[in-house]
């Protein structure tokens, strides 16, 4: 039996209902995390060696590597099932998204700034990296859903996770 079966044998079975009802958004939150992950390495990677005097660069290339991997890790993982569109209208669809998920993203800050004239660390990270993250998540699941992958089991889909009972061979 396959890891993810045995330890979801483990769990109560309405906490299993839960996890297939809203396995796509899991699934979503993991490569959010992933891509954070992979966005912060790149990063660190680069402006620590070789852009270390070039550190918007190295930001700027972490971003890319990591918004192309979101793409890859959504189409093939998170959204598996959904489709509808060519691919290029797709990836076209899921760049412009992501651009606006940003924007989406730092609006909480600016007006946290700007409007609201808060200018301490608090307010900044309360702001910025929860309400703008927040938001911006919730845009980008609702718009992948509805605008980049917006016909669902459009390609096969996977069955969902049931625990199946070891059967033991009697001697």
């Amino acid at each position: 039996m396959p890891l993810v079966r045995r330890v979801l044998a483990l769990l109560p079975e309405p906490v299993r209902f839960l996890i297939n009802k809203h396995r796509e958004l899991i699934r979503f939150a993991v490569v959010g995390g992933t891509t954070f992950l992979i966005d912060n390495g790149v990063w660190y990677a680069l402006k620590l060696t070789v852009l270390q005097d070039k550190v918007v660069t190295a930001k700027a290339i972490a971003v890319l590597v990591a918004v192309i991997s979101s793409y890859v890790l959504s189409r093939e993982w998170s959204f598996h099932t959904r489709g509808g569109r060519e691919r290029h209208h797709e990836a076209a669809l899921f760049f412009l998204v992501s651009g606006l998920g940003i924007g989406v993203n730092l609006a909480p800050l600016y007006v946290s700034r700007h409007v609201f004239d808060l200018h301490s660390e608090i307010a900044d990270f309360v702001a910025g990296s929860v309400i703008g993250m927040l938001l911006a998540t919730g845009f980008k699941f609702w718009a992948m859903r509805k605008f980049v992958f917006p016909q669902a089991d459009a390609r096969p889909s996977v069955q969902p996770l049931h625990v199946v009972p070891e059967q033991r061979e009697v001697a």
